[in-house]
């Protein structure tokens, strides 16, 4: 338990558990990292030995247990089962997770996440009364009051130049440290334990772990598995166009954060989009904002963007490959302030130790200090030493004097670095992606790995200091930023709600998008960016998405700033209450409008003679293909710009499996596809049916829903 004493290393699975259960009596509070960092195996086999040992109790904190995809019919289950051991491999689901939902956790042992993979506890009692609103930076101190007593952890391994091993917090360095920091600080007993999976990438920088930082290392047979890997979505007209609105908001040189799915990838191929051809970008764009480009970032990125997301996300790769995320940010105040003028070339040059002179940084003649801060930066190359009044490098001796043009020539044409060390264009807590962004990261060269910093969430999802960086550090490093996130509701008034429902049911949770919201009030030069959809369609039929009013509260409406749907941008930042309702309203389905209104002005917040622009009454789904169809044709806005796991074959499967699920909830469109189907029974490719179960049916469902489906082909 004490993070300087040797690990004790373990081969076998069920040995570890008996460790763990042998070294901490009583009650265990586990804690385990947010989506791939779980060792699932480990906590599998310690779930099923508690389970089967009522005298002991066990209680799991964490957040986002990924689960294989499960059809909710027949039809998805066959469809899903070949994609599913394709894609998914051998990843071991968790036991809990299958209890949980179905109702059968065991007595002796609690689960709370405090954020749910979205949707899918919806109804179930247990998953909702154990769940634990809060705020992704306050996770460490809310499982401390939990009791927590052991962290159990997913690492990658390697084997470094001394001949040493090396972990690598890897896809989740976003909390541990600060845990095992924080309890041993207190003289709390932690038990931490590492599990290698070798199959995760193995990220350098602050994801870097000595394997004596843990009690206990399991390193053997069934720890590595394939990681969960959700397939890329077919991105969506609306998520396009709100990709693209939102890609014009977005200032060369400034610092950017995006989410996962569809609509990251649709603000990433926009991004794209903008840097390759801005003139194709302003001409997709002029219609969606009825010719008014005033205000929108439209050209290409010369200086290029900084990534800072508690996410890394697929598209965020994009970014890094298309050359669009290169801006540098440094660790060093001094330093980064240089880079914010312009004065940090690509390489160490001899301007930047005159420019940390002048600064008062560093002084001449060099001190001992001054070389450790230059080599680690990577100004001046590692060995560089000092003795009596000379640099020396080996068998090479230098004036230790930065005033003297001989000695600065001599430094330049001998001691200067190639490269800058502990430069980063991109920061991110934790990483999910398809299975190719994993190989990417693996494949990478060490030198643009080394570009991407694994780190802690307070350092991400804080302004305010940390052991990383100070807040002077992070507000120099996050100039112009533009921190995007969705959202499920927003009110005309400008609240939003990302999490739950009215009802209290819990969607997912507010992870970090309450401190980006705040932060983007914070910076003087940021903005923070809900998006959503302007509606949603399931069983209950179409609904607005900008409501008048809505229980659940996220982020509450003093901190309104900006909000994109399909149909544009409200800017709401220093609005009154009318003129926000009116820019929401802009930006509204047209079928929903004139309700809105109506709403607005009986609650005394418009007044009652107001009319909405002719041009924001034509916002409709019909609009938007018909100003984006020519792009989508032509590859420029692709379904899927960035690759898709599934076939193309498949992909056909699932766009006639996703009418038939629509057709189910609306019973008129249900009606008129039954009524095309009796014209005749379409030719279906066997394999489809074989696919799908249907190459036999017999049954007068079975029949039915195939005739069905080949009529949606």
């Amino acid at each position: 338990m004490n993070k300087h004493a040797a690990a004790a290393w373990l081969n076998s699975i069920e040995a570890t558990v008996d460790q763990i259960l042998q070294r901490v009596q009583g009650e265990i509070v586990m804690a385990i990292p947010l989506g791939l960092g779980k060792p699932n195996p480990l906590v599998n086999a310690l779930y099923r030995r508690i389970a089967a040992s009522p005298e002991r109790r066990l209680k799991l904190f964490t957040a986002l247990s990924l689960e294989k995809p499960q059809g909710k019919s027949s039809l998805e289950a066959h469809f899903l089962e070949p994609l599913v051991e394709r894609v998914f491999g051998d990843y071991p689901d968790m036991d809990y997770v299958k209890a949980l939902r179905a109702g059968t956790l065991p007595p002796n042992i609690e689960v709370h996440e405090f954020f749910m993979k979205t949707g899918d506890y919806l109804g179930n009692d247990g998953a909702q009364q154990a769940f634990v609103c809060t705020n992704y930076s306050f996770a460490v101190r809310d499982m401390m009051s939990h009791g927590v007593n052991v962290l159990a952890q997913a690492v990658a391994s390697r084997t470094g130049a001394d001949g040493r091993t090396e972990f690598s917090l890897s896809c989740n360095p976003d909390l541990s440290f600060d845990l095992i920091e924080r309890m041993q600080a207190q003289g709390r007993p932690l038990l931490a334990v590492a599990m290698v999976n070798h199959e995760l990438p193995f990220m350098p920088g602050n994801a870097v772990a000595s394997p004596d930082l843990f009690g206990l290392v399991l390193d053997g047979p069934g720890c590595s598995h394939t990681i969960f890997a959700p397939p890329n979505a077919a991105i969506s007209w609306a998520d396009y166009a709100i990709g693209l609105h939102a890609a014009s908001l977005v200032p060369d040189g400034g610092t950017l954060q995006i989410g996962i799915g569809s609509l990251g990838d649709a603000i990433a191929q926009a991004l794209i989009v903008r840097d390759g051809n801005s003139e194709h970008f302003k001409t997709i764009l002029s219609p969606l904002c009825h010719g008014e480009l005033q205000g929108r970032e439209l050209d290409k990125f010369e200086q290029g963007l900084y990534g800072c997301s508690e996410m890394f996300v697929n598209g965020f790769m994009r970014l890094i490959e298309a050359g669009l995320i290169r801006r540098r940010v440094f660790s060093d105040l001094d330093l980064q302030e240089l880079a914010l003028q312009g004065r940090m070339p690509a390489k160490p040059s001899l301007q930047v130790l005159q420019d940390l002179l002048q600064r008062g940084r560093i002084s001449s003649p060099l001190r001992e200090a001054d070389l450790a801060f230059l080599s680690r930066h990577g100004i001046l190359k590692a060995g560089v030493n000092c003795s009596a009044d000379q640099l020396q490098l080996g068998e090479q001796s230098i004036r230790n004097d930065l005033r003297d043009p001989a000695a600065l020539a001599a430094i330049e044409a001998c001691l200067l670095g190639p490269s800058w060390l502990g430069a980063t264009i991109m920061h991110g807590g934790f990483f999910l992606g398809p299975r190719d962004f994993y190989q990417r990261l693996r494949e990478m060269p060490e030198e643009q790995l080394a570009l991407i910093d694994m780190t802690r969430i307070g350092f991400i999802n804080e302004l305010y200091g940390d052991s990383l960086g100070s807040e002077a550090l992070k507000r120099a490093q996050r100039v112009k930023a533009r921190l995007m996130n969705t959202t499920m509701k927003v009110t005309l008034l400008g609240a939003a709600s990302s999490d739950g429902m009215e009802s209290g049911q819990m969607v997912s949770g507010v992870g970090g998008q309450y401190n980006f919201v705040a932060m983007g009030h914070a910076l003087p030069d940021a903005r923070g960016i809900l998006m959503l959809r302007s509606t949603h369609d399931n069983a209950d039929g179409l609904r607005s998405n900008i409501v008048w009013s809505y229980a659940n509260c996220t982020i509450p409406r003093h901190l309104r700033d900006i909000v994109i749907t399909e149909y544009g941008v409200a800017d709401l930042r220093g609005c009154t209450d009318s003129e926000c309702v009116k820019r929401l309203l802009n930006i509204a389905d047209s079928r929903f409008q004139t309700a809105l209104l109506h709403e607005a002005i009986a609650h005394g917040k418009l007044e009652a003679d107001y009319e909405i622009p002719a041009a924001a009454q034509r916002n409709s789904p019909e609009m938007l293909r018909e100003h984006l169809r020519p792009w989508r044709n032509s590859g420029v806005l692709p379904d899927f710009p960035f690759g898709t796991d599934l076939t193309a074959d498949e992909l056909t499967i699932v766009r006639a499996l996703k009418k038939l699920k629509h057709a189910s909830h609306h019973p008129l469109e249900l009606v008129g596809m039954i009524l095309q189907s009796l014209s005749g029974e379409k030719p279906v490719p066997p394999a489809y049916l074989e696919r799908l179960g249907l190459a036999d049916a017999k049954s007068f469902k079975d029949l039915f829903v195939r005739r069905l489906f080949a009529s949606n082909l």
